[in-house]
């Protein structure tokens, strides 16, 4: 079924007569359950190869340390990212008690969090993404970088093993190296960071580790967080309650008239069927109902 599925995709793409202007008109299953997306201009991509070019290395420098820096101005004052949704998960990288926290030590900005492990520890990610540094990178020893497409990069050093090389696609809890005491390190320990657009802020804004949850399916940055002295507080419920709420893209849906299709739904909202699959929880070959309400966005 699936191979017929993926021909089927193909065909599509081939018979279409749609515009030559290339964007996403829709997604369907292919072999070994990945997604296909199909283009107006007749061409398909894998969902996870389209993901990679076009939102994970968009602006990437890989000569620069920081390569998806760009200067502070161009980031808005607030953002608003989803960390989690029925298709992504988290795994905390590794549970346990942090020794060093983000902020100035020694009068040296710690840009991330520290936590002791024996050496030979795995490590896993964070979030699903593509692997975008790895190698032995001055006080980091061993690192290994991963983007995410919602933004974000996560950094994981002083590993004794890297087991992922760029480019790899990695899952969230997929192992990507052994903990070790490499680089700057006075122990073997786990050094992480978390970054959007190339700037560092506190990781623990997002994660408790103690017990390896996720604090929020959903995080407000605002530009102050990345001051080196912007730690995570108990003061930031409270402030992040209202722009939350402003900050969060609106939900819009669509009423299913007669005639209506998932591809039709898509292209009329500039989004995938893949996309609102996702949302509604339903498969790409769901038989739409007039009158059922659909989320697009």
């Amino acid at each position: 079924m699936k191979r017929i599925l993926f021909t089927a995709a193909l065909l599509l793409c081939a018979l279409s007569g749609l515009a030559q202007i290339r964007e996403p008109i829709d997604t369907v299953m292919g072999p070994d359950s990945s997604a296909i997306i199909m283009f107006s201009d007749k061409t398909w991509e894998f969902e996870s190869e389209y993901i990679q070019k076009d939102t994970v290395y968009a602006d990437w420098v890989e000569s620069a340390f920081e390569p998806q820096q760009i200067p502070l101005n161009q980031i808005p004052d607030t953002v608003f990212l989803d960390l989690k949704d029925s298709m992504g998960i988290f795994c905390c990288p590794y549970v346990g008690v942090p020794s060093s926290r983000y902020g100035y030590r020694h009068r040296r900005r710690h840009q991330g969090i520290d936590i002791p492990y024996p050496t030979g520890t795995p490590v896993v990610a964070a979030f699903d993404g593509v692997v975008v540094k790895s190698g032995y990178i001055g006080g980091y020893g061993n690192l290994v970088a991963i983007r995410h497409y919602n933004g974000l990069e996560t950094y994981y050093g002083h590993f004794s093993r890297r087991d992922v090389v760029v480019g790899d696609w990695v899952t969230a809890g997929e192992q990507i190296g052994l903990g070790g005491s490499t680089g700057r390190s006075t122990g073997p320990h786990l050094h992480f960071e978390v970054r959007y657009k190339g700037y560092p802020f506190d990781p623990e804004r997002l994660v408790e580790f103690t017990d390896g949850r996720l604090r929020a399916d959903s995080l407000v940055i605002i530009k102050r967080f990345f001051g080196a002295n912007s730690r995570f507080g108990i003061d930031d419920y409270i402030k992040l309650d209202s722009l939350a709420e402003a900050s969060k893209p609106q939900v819009v849906y669509h009423t299913v008239r007669s005639g209506d299709t998932l591809g039709g739904i898509a292209k009329k909202y500039r989004t995938t069927v893949g996309q609102i699959c996702r949302l509604n929880n339903i498969s790409s070959n769901k038989i739409l109902r007039i009158g059922q309400r659909l989320r697009v966005k």
